[in-house]
């Protein structure tokens, strides 16, 4: 895409709203599937992550059978919970896997209901989750996934074939559409709660994309990814807002409603932007320290440029 394009261009051509979902604009990424098979040649344009987008990694192995320990076995491989069952000697078998499931995890929550310019910060994770899904369908995986909002979620066993993909893309709109209609609604449909279904769903050895601001992280919530990162490779696609790290000067006070309640923030008081942003970066960063401890590649995306202007080669 020429980057000449500005932002209303750039809505019309990949057929976004910025805040309502359509079917059209994840058929887009079907043509930038190859923006993820570039990596890791591919980077993304943000200072804060120096991450590369992770390719899907080549064949790993899988278990295929347990049986008699034999002369030259590794004894890494011994089933311990076999042997001590029948007690004699098991080892596992394992061979190379005839694929790799994928599973995108997507986060509709209302904190990701928010947008100051282009997107909404939901429409963007729509839009990595598409783009991870074709490329995972171009390469032959089966893509499964959990779609999620405050009020409900969708699941997606891993299917293979663009079938698959355009179940997954439904499932985008229809629970996004979802999230604007009952964004004043009260929640009840934790982050915690979707990652304990994750865990359910992913087998060991899958690549997980988990597409999230991850503003709404408990201890809950990384005890799941903890356990999580044991057995599946995980990928944090950490979504923001230019905002959410710098407020706008502006000429006079803004009131602002969070939550039910309305907040006067003087925009025109520089030390208080200063405040705000220190303070923003501060808690960016302790939160990208802990979800790195639990077991995720992190990488960083903004809801304010278009998603293929944030893959460039190096």
């Amino acid at each position: 895409m020429q980057s000449q394009l500005d932002n209303q261009q750039w809505l019309s051509l990949s057929h976004s709203h910025g805040v309502n979902l359509g079917l059209k604009e994840l058929m887009y990424y079907k043509a930038k599937a190859r923006l993820l098979e570039l990596a890791p040649k591919v980077k993304i344009r943000n200072s804060l992550t120096g991450q590369y987008l992770a390719p899907h990694k080549g064949r790993g192995m899988e278990f295929a059978e347990v049986r008699h320990y034999q002369q030259g076995d590794d004894i890494r491989s011994i089933d311990w919970r076999v042997t001590a069952r029948t007690g004699e000697t098991h080892t596992k078998l394992f061979q190379e896997e005839k694929e790799r499931p994928v599973f995108v995890f997507t986060d509709f929550s209302n904190a990701m209901l928010f947008g100051s310019k282009l997107l909404l910060k939901s429409v963007q994770a729509a839009h990595i989750s598409a783009l991870v899904a074709w490329s995972a369908c171009q390469r032959g995986d089966r893509i499964g996934g959990i779609v999620f909002n405050q009020h409900g979620h969708l699941e997606l066993k891993p299917s293979a074939r663009e079938k698959a993909v355009l179940k997954l893309c439904h499932n985008l709109c229809n629970n996004h559409q979802q999230a604007l209609a009952q964004i004043d609604e009260p929640a009840d449909n934790k982050l915690s709660d979707n990652l304990k279904r994750l865990n359910h769903l992913a087998k060991p050895g899958s690549l997980v994309y988990l597409v999230s601001d991850f503003s709404a992280l408990d201890d809950a919530s990384f005890k799941q990814l903890e356990i999580l990162s044991r057995h599946c490779e995980l990928i944090g696609c950490h979504i923001s807002d230019p905002f959410e790290h710098q407020l706008p000067a502006f000429k006079q006070t803004v009131t602002v409603n969070a939550n039910g309640s309305d907040f006067a923030l003087p925009l025109m008081d520089k030390s208080f932007r200063d405040k705000f942003a220190k303070t923003a970066e501060q808690a960016f960063t302790t939160r990208m320290q802990r979800l790195t401890k639990s077991g995720l590649n992190l990488i960083s995306f903004n809801a304010a440029t278009p998603l293929e202007l944030q893959l460039v080669r190096k």
